[in-house]
């Protein structure tokens, strides 16, 4: 794949299946991303999808409304004419990588398990664990 595009993003909208006449599953999600900043913030929309057995699975269980994701894959641009008779144009990503990004901002969402947290560690992170103390002397022994 040459067209590699990734961010990450808000989910504008819960999840949806549906099944092509060929039986293959089709998940498609808006995913919101914000470029900018200040005045000049602007909201770019992205139609994601995610074809086969990937788009079968729980995933669109966990994509809901507020949900923050990263999203990597090929990225196409569209235009149609809107009902008003203006030209728009449409981007769309056809995902490789949809992963689940910290929590939702809605209540009653799921929440990250603190047991989590500790799975995710580098290993030079787990050789740090308990060594949050920055009162202890530094060891200045390395040679570089």
């Amino acid at each position: 794949m040459s067209n590699v595009f990734s961010f990450t993003g808000t989910v504008g909208r819960d999840a949806e299946v549906r099944y092509a006449p060929s039986g293959m599953a089709v998940l498609n999600v808006t995913v919101a991303n914000n470029i900018g900043f200040g005045d000049k913030q602007q909201t770019l929309w992205i139609r994601v999808v995610l074809f086969g057995k990937r788009a079968e699975g729980a995933l669109q269980n966990y994509l809901k409304k507020g949900q923050q994701v990263f999203v990597s894959g090929e990225l196409s641009q569209s235009e149609y004419k809107a009902n008003d008779g203006t030209t728009r144009t449409s981007l769309e990503l056809t995902a490789n990588i949809i992963d689940l990004v910290g929590k939702r901002s809605e209540s009653g969402a799921p929440q990250q398990t603190p047991g989590r947290a500790e799975q995710i560690r580098s290993p030079m992170q787990q050789q740090n664990v308990g060594h949050d103390n920055f009162d202890e002397p530094y060891d200045d022994d390395i040679p570089f």
